[in-house]
């Protein structure tokens, strides 16, 4: 009876003894790196005061772990991933409408264009989301006391920009002080300072009661220097004359240095343009324009500014631009910066251009 009882045990132990010999082999499958990972895991999900802030399911081997600083690093080389993964911005943008209806007789609010641009960056910046702009555009504007000019500018022109899905920045360029106005120098000025900030290649300069009636007119730069503001209200929606290249119009930085710039020596109302036409036909480009249905668009009726007559001496200096453009531009720009203000819209650069000589 007991060598039975005895058997038994003996058999018993030996069933014990072999299920846990297998049950080891059944998991030792799990590799040393594994294990590491699984207690570096532990280890790292711990606070400073040995507590668990994050719960271990071992059946799946998933942590759930309080990664910090190591998720925001993910986060960022995933959007650098995607950006480098963005294509190209059709051409032409397929957010475009045509057409526009642009009225002035109702105020509009800075905070109303802040609201319905909410994809806008400080200093009035602002680059497709979903793309990557063709060009890099600095928007200049010539300024001194036009605020509610400006609202308007900054309620037509911010949503246009981004439908034409341009990568761009807006600079209001405010010539301090009451002496006379001097449009050609800003422009300078303009060009030098958005520099200074972006890697900018194509400079659009506008003047701030000018606004496009198509979006299709694109603010960007061509092979050729591009005059924008081809069919005006104000003009019966025709072109003045052949030569005229004013209100808005573009040139790449390139063309820009081509031509040494625009003119610093016209204070006034007048001439300038001219000059830069003759600038842009000496160095043998030619000025393009979209047609003149695409090119319409809409002044802002408003009495002449103070302190911005005519300037007397433009027809003598339009006669010499050939003789003076290589020594009056940007190679000859004088100016001192008074202030720089980032807002939400706009970046203003408030600058001194000094006086006008006395001729």
């Amino acid at each position: 009876m007991l060598k039975k009882i005895f058997c038994s045990l003996v058999l018993l132990c030996l069933l014990s003894f072999s299920v846990y010999f297998w049950y080891q082999l059944r998991y030792s499958n799990v590799t040393e790196s594994s294990r590491n990972a699984l207690l570096s895991s532990l280890k790292d999900s711990q606070s400073e005061d040995g507590l668990i802030k994050s719960g271990v399911d071992y059946r799946g081997i998933r942590l759930e772990l309080d990664l910090g600083k190591e998720n925001l690093t993910k986060e960022n080389e995933t959007t650098e991933t995607k950006t480098q993964e963005l294509k190209k911005c059709p051409d032409p943008s397929p957010l475009l409408v045509g057409p526009l209806r642009v009225e002035f007789s109702t105020p509009v609010s800075l905070d109303t264009v802040r609201k319905e641009n909410p994809r806008l960056q400080e200093g009035g910046r602002y680059k497709p989301h979903d793309c990557v702009a063709l060009q890099k555009v600095a928007l200049i504007i010539p300024f001194r006391l036009r605020d509610e000019h400006l609202k308007f500018w900054l309620y037509y022109l911010h949503p246009i920009l981004q439908r034409q899905q341009l990568d761009y920045g807006v600079y209001v360029i405010n010539q301090d002080g009451d002496n006379t106005f001097n449009r050609a120098k800003l422009m300078n000025i303009g060009y030098a300072e958005a520099l200074k900030e972006y890697d900018y290649d194509c400079f659009v300069f506008s003047d701030v009661d000018i606004i496009p009636m198509d979006d299709r007119n694109t603010y960007k730069c061509f092979r050729q220097p591009r005059h924008l503001s081809v069919s005006m209200d104000k003009y019966g929606f025709k072109l003045p004359y052949n030569q005229y290249f004013g209100g808005v119009s573009s040139l790449s930085k390139e063309q820009i240095m081509k031509i040494n710039g625009f003119p610093n020596n016209y204070w006034g109302w007048g001439g300038e343009d001219d000059d830069i036409f003759n600038r842009v036909d000496n160095r043998k480009m030619s000025i393009s324009r979209p047609d003149g249905v695409v090119g319409k668009c809409r002044m802002i009726r408003h009495e002449r500014d103070k302190n911005n007559n005519d300037n007397p001496q433009r027809f003598k200096r339009i006669a010499h631009t050939l003789k003076t453009m290589d020594t009056d531009g940007l190679n000859s720009l004088e100016y001192e910066v008074v202030a720089v203000e980032k807002h939400d819209l706009f970046t203003k650069i408030t600058v001194d251009v000094g006086m006008p000589p006395e001729d």
